[in-house]
This record gives structure tokens, sequence and C-alpha cells, in this order.
């Protein structure tokens, strides 16, 4: 996980305004919204970039093959590595209501073979890795607005 938190760092210094800072302590963090603002801070260098419109919501994402539900958008992400572990939390927008997009995530992650299940208004689980996961579903404006939580120790 850190080494993707660091590759896209790599990717986002390529066109951006940056400058020198004093984060010494290895980690590394990330973080986008809706709007394309990208902010990030790796060793040595942090900054900002504006993304083209649109970047967000079409954003590719999945879990073992698992994919937001058709329709549904991006709204926003952050990634933080560092010698512990990596965390990448997502927010989403879909089309439906929160029980079916529970649902739609539970099936899913059955056709492929991976360890879920319904907790109240998340769906809990852990990757084919082991990489425990979690995503909660509430009501939101035409559909459900929701988070995806990833905690990898590596």
């Amino acid at each position: 996980m850190r080494s993707v938190a660091l590759l896209i760092s790599v990717v986002l210094l390529a066109g951006c305004r940056v400058h020198k800072t004093d984060n010494d302590d290895g980690n590394v963090t990330i973080q986008a919204n809706t709007d394309g603002e990208v902010n990030f801070n790796v060793r040595f260098v942090q900054g900002k970039i504006k993304l083209p419109e649109g970047s967000m919501q079409h954003s590719n994402f999945d879990i073992d093959g698992v994919k937001l539900m058709p329709g549904s958008t991006v709204t926003g992400v952050s990634v933080f590595a560092g010698d512990k572990g990596a965390t990448v939390h997502m927010a989403f927008k879909a089309p439906a209501a929160p029980d079916a997009v529970r649902s739609y995530f539970i099936d899913q992650f059955k056709q492929k073979g991976v360890e879920a299940a319904v907790a109240g208004d998340s769906v809990t689980g852990k990757s084919k890795d082991g990489t425990p996961f979690t995503i909660k579903v509430g009501p939101g404006a035409n559909g459900s607005e929701g988070t995806i939580d990833i905690r990898d120790k590596d």
C-alpha cells in the first residue's frame, strides 16, 4: 500500500507547484476532492495541484475486482502511509438506496470469493490478502452516500 501512495506522489509531482517542508517522519499524505484539488505531503516536499474537471467522477476503484455500483461517483480520496501501515479513505455517491448498495457489495464480494458481511449500516470484510475494509453507506441526495476505509498494516 505504501508503494502505491509513493507512486501516486511521484506522478503528482510531475506537474505541480511544490515547496520544501520539514516532514522528515517518512509519512505520506494525499487528499483529493470532487473539484480536482489534490494536496500532498511527502518526505521533504508538499504541494497542491488541480486535476482536470471530472477526473474524480471517472475514477476506477476496486477491492479484489469488486467495483463501485454502476452509476456511482468518487467524491473524495485521502491516503496516509507511514511506517506502521497505510489507510485509504474514499467517499462516494451511489444512485440507489443504502440497502441496495450494501446488497450490491455483498453479492459482488461473494462472487469474487471475498469475505464480507453487513454490520449495521456498513459492509465489513477482508480482501484476499487479509487487508480489512469497511464500506459505510447512508442515505444521500438521489440515492446514497458512503465511505470506504481500507487499513493495511504493511
